[in-house]
C-alpha cells in the first residue's frame, strides 16, 4: 500500500499540536478522522510514527525523521502554490543559512545592509560555523562550504574558485630572504589554516607535481583571517586563499612568494550547497544570487 500526501499535513499537525485532539481542533476535523489518517500513513510507510495509548503519545525515532521530511514537503507545496498563484512576487519568509566565519566577515557582512534593503520581507537567520552542517537534520536551507564536495545529494553552486597563494609581509621578506625551491619556501612557513595542515599537500612547482609538508612544526588555526593578520604582522610565509589576500597584494601590504608554486584549485573553492533545485524557494534563490554577485 502506498501512502498519500494528503495525510502528511495531518501528521505534522499531530506532532506540532502534541496529540490527536489538538490536531483535530486545528484542522477542524473529527478526532476519528485524524486517527484514521495517521493509521493509514503508518500502514503506507510501513513504520510506526507514534507510540500512543489512551493517555499519551510519543513520536518514534522514525517518526522524527519523517516529520523533518514532512516539513520540507509542506514547505515545497506552499512555495509551489504561492508561485503558481503569483502570491510571492517578493521573496519572503524565514531563511536559515550556515556560513564560514571568514567568508561571513569578509564577503557577507559588508553587504548585509544592501541585501536587507533589496529583500526586506526575508527573515534571514545566519549561523556562523567552521564545521560542516547536516542541512536536513539542522534545518538549514543553505550552507557555504570550503573545498571539494562529495555529497551527491546536494546541489552545488561554486561561488569562488580561487587557489591558494603563499604570501608574506614586505618587512619579513626584507629581513628573511626566501631561497628558491620548495624547501626554501617550506622553511619560512610558520602557520597555516587547519584545513590545509596535512603531511602531503599536493602542489605543482613550475608545472611539476610535488608535495609540501604543512603539518610538521607548523602552527594551525581554523580561520584564514587570523592567519592573514599574523602574516601581516611578520609571522613568516603562509598559504592563503587568494580571495582573502587580493586587496592586500594590490596595496602592497602582502607580497606573493614563489608564485610558481601552485596548489590544487579545489583546496580553497567556496560553494553554496542546498538540498534541491526543484521548487527552489524565491528567498533561497535571492540569497544564492546575492552571494554569487558578492563573490563576482
Amino acid at each position: 500500500m502506498r501512502w498519500s500526501l494528503d495525510d502528511v499535513p495531518v501528521y505534522v499537525a499531530v506532532v506540532e499540536q502534541g496529540g490527536m485532539t489538538g490536531a483535530a481542533e486545528l484542522l477542524g476535523r473529527p478526532k476519528s478522522s485524524v486517527s484514521t489518517a495517521i493509521a493509514r500513513l503508518e500502514k503506507g510507510l510501513g513504520i510506526r510514527l507514534l507510540e500512543r495509548n489512551s493517555r499519551s503519545q510519543r513520536v518514534t525515532a522514525e517518526g522524527e525523521t519523517f516529520y523533518r521530511h514532512a516539513q520540507l514537503i509542506l514547505e515545497q507545496a506552499r512555495e509551489a502554490d504561492a508561485t503558481v498563484a503569483g502570491l510571492r512576487a517578493d521573496p519572503a519568509g524565514r531563511l536559515t543559512v550556515a556560513l564560514p566565519p571568514a567568508f561571513c566577515q569578509e564577503v557577507v557582512a559588508p553587504r548585509l545592509h544592501a541585501f536587507r534593503q533589496a529583500f526586506p520581507k526575508i527573515d534571514l537567520q545566519i549561523v556562523i560555523t567552521s564545521h560542516g552542517v547536516d542541512l536536513l537534520r539542522e534545518q538549514v536551507d543553505m550552507a557555504v562550504v570550503v573545498g571539494r564536495m562529495v555529497d551527491s545529494d546536494l546541489v552545488t553552486r561554486v561561488l569562488i574558485a580561487g587557489a591558494l597563494t603563499c604570501v608574506a609581509s614586505p618587512a619579513y621578506l626584507a629581513a628573511n630572504p626566501v631561497d628558491e625551491g620548495l624547501e626554501g619556501l617550506r622553511r619560512h612557513i610558520q602557520l597555516c589554516e587547519t584545513r590545509y595542515g596535512i603531511k602531503r599537500m599536493p602542489v605543482h612547482v613550475a608545472g611539476q607535481a610535488a608535495v609540501l609538508d604543512l603539518q610538521t612544526g607548523i602552527s594551525h588555526v581554523n580561520n584564514p583571517l587570523v592567519v592573514r593578520a599574523a602574516v601581516l604582522n611578520g609571522a613568516g610565509v603562509a598559504p592563503l586563499p587568494r580571495h582573502y589576500v587580493r586587496d592586500q597584494i594590490r596595496e602592497g601590504s602582502l607580497i606573493e612568494v614563489q608564485p610558481e608554486v601552485t596548489f590544487d584549485i579545489e583546496a580553497s573553492t567556496l560553494s553554496a550547497v542546498y538540498l534541491s533545485r526543484r521548487l527552489m524557494s524565491p528567498r533561497l534563490r535571492a540569497f544564492v544570487d546575492f552571494l554569487a554577485e558578492a563573490c563576482r
